[in-house]
């Protein structure tokens, strides 16, 4: 009775090993997936990365800062505030219409 015990529970490891290790491998590939497709949109143009943070954000975010021809877009308004504080502190400093306009 004890071998049979031992044997369900050495079977039922092997399985939860098996599983477990299977799903690890799709987050795996997901993962990769998922960074080949931003490297695509990066080297077609459509995300850029954020000048503060460095993330890759897309073309179409509404966070960005005119200034002069460039248009610079971040993550989120903390990575503008710092952008512009920067700015600021550099002796630059940002029309008030492209502020707005971020």
């Amino acid at each position: 009775m004890l071998i049979k015990l031992l044997i369900f529970a050495v079977c039922g490891w092997a399985l939860f090993k098996m599983f477990t290790n299977d799903s690890k491998k799709k987050s795996d590939k997901d993962a990769a997936k998922k960074a080949k497709d931003i490297e695509r949109k990066v080297a077609t143009g459509e995300m850029v990365k954020d000048p503060v943070c460095g993330a890759y954000v897309s073309l179409d975010q509404e966070i960005r800062v005119r200034d002069g021809e460039n248009i610079h877009r971040f993550c989120s308004y903390e990575c503008r505030d710092k952008y512009l504080a920067q700015l600021e502190q550099g002796g630059r400093e940002i029309a008030a219409e492209a502020k707005e306009e971020a």
